[in-house]
């Protein structure tokens, strides 16, 4: 029988390569129409007023990697990019959280006197 801990990691990399064929095999279906926005923004007539945001030179702009030509292949390694990024904080967000240590139980001992 396999131990709980054994169980998890299996669990969680399971998951992890769900996320990553989803974000690098899936994006390769997305749709290059324009979102809601972008689409309500051309039906009526004010697309041309809109600006680049501060981050649009970023090496993962407009969902695709930088410097790819290939949009299908640009799209799928910014979202595999993206999915070890996150996995990568989260990971980092949660060794800090479990170092930290549960602080001690008061005893009567520690009390200030009268309050025991």
């Amino acid at each position: 029988m396999s131990s709980p801990r054994r169980r998890t990691t299996g669990f969680v990399l399971a998951g992890l390569l769900v996320a990553l064929l989803v974000a690098g095999v899936g994006s390769w279906y997305a749709s290059s129409s324009p979102d809601g926005l972008e689409s309500a923004a051309e039906q009526h007539g004010f697309a041309e007023t809109a600006r680049d945001s501060a981050v649009a030179d970023s090496p993962l702009a407009d969902y695709g990697v930088a410097g790819v030509s290939d949009g299908r292949l640009s799209g799928g390694l910014a979202g595999v990019t993206g999915v070890l990024v996150v996995l990568a904080l989260a990971g980092g967000l949660t060794l800090v959280l479990r170092r930290r240590t549960a602080p001690a139980p008061e005893t009567p001992d520690s009390l200030p006197a009268g309050q025991g």
